[in-house]
């Protein structure tokens, strides 16, 4: 059996059963669990599954790359970007997270002098690179293609050395209780600890992304922070935000 055959034929498994161990995986396919965990990595990379504690589950919905999602809601995600923009100021320091909104925030902050940008993202990383006036770190670690971020322990690493004055974050799917949905753990667990590292935190969500789970990894949120989105988003959608204690929600 291919390594290709053999990941088909997990994609099966995971979709009839509903959820597997790796164990499970490893036993019925008679590999060993670490070519188990390498399979579900990489379809897990590509959108085919999510991440569970110790296994995997169907993804709800197939991931988007990131050149997929710049198409979309674009003058939503250029105002929100726009008024994000503002609140960045002079000589502070910013963590961008890897995104679409948040590549147009880095067009939006290039002639800010003395400004130092942290980011884990390729489309931040490509718009600021002749940048001169900003100072940029990046958080290198391993590419995770279909969203054009780095992730892993060592992004989380560079990360957890340095503090940040704000941190503005894109979400797939934004849920008052849950927090950050993403689709995979990895991009979870490097958002978390953006937030840990920031003083401030702002989650730039177009109105598309409210009350959606579309995948099974979450990045919880803290007891304050603010929600910037566009004007698309119902009252209906936006309620259940507006009721939580110590979170701001800007509609632009």
């Amino acid at each position: 059996m291919t390594a290709g055959q053999r990941r088909a034929l997990i994609e099966r498994l995971v979709a009839e059963r509903g959820a597997v161990q790796v164990e499970e995986l490893a036993d019925s396919l008679a590999v060993t669990q670490s070519t188990i965990r390498r399979d579900l990595s990489l379809l897990t990379e590509q959108g085919k599954l999510a991440r569970t504690y110790g296994g995997a589950m169907p993804a709800t919905t197939p991931e988007q790359s990131l050149g997929q999602r710049t198409t979309l809601a674009t003058a939503e995600k250029d105002r929100i970007a726009r008024w994000a923009a503002e609140q960045v100021g002079a000589a502070e320091t910013v963590i961008l997270d890897a995104g679409t909104t948040t590549g147009r925030l880095a067009h939006h902050l290039r002639d800010r002098a003395g400004l130092t940008v942290i980011t884990n993202g390729i489309t931040t990383l490509t718009e600021l690179a002749d940048a001169d006036a900003v100072r940029l770190i990046a958080l290198a670690g391993e590419v995770r293609h279909i969203s054009q971020g780095f992730v892993g322990p060592l992004a989380e690493l560079t990360l957890s050395r340095l503090t940040a004055d704000k941190a503005f974050l894109g979400a797939d799917g934004l849920d008052p209780r849950l927090g950050i949905c993403e689709a995979s753990l990895c991009q979870t667990r490097l958002k978390e600890q953006m937030m840990v590292q920031s003083r401030e935190l702002f989650v730039l969500a177009d109105s598309s992304k409210l009350g959606v789970a579309p995948f099974n990894a979450w990045a919880p949120l803290p007891p304050h922070w603010t929600l910037v989105t566009d004007l698309g988003a119902t009252e209906e959608a936006l309620a259940p935000f507006r009721a939580l204690s110590g979170v701001d929600v800007v509609v632009v």
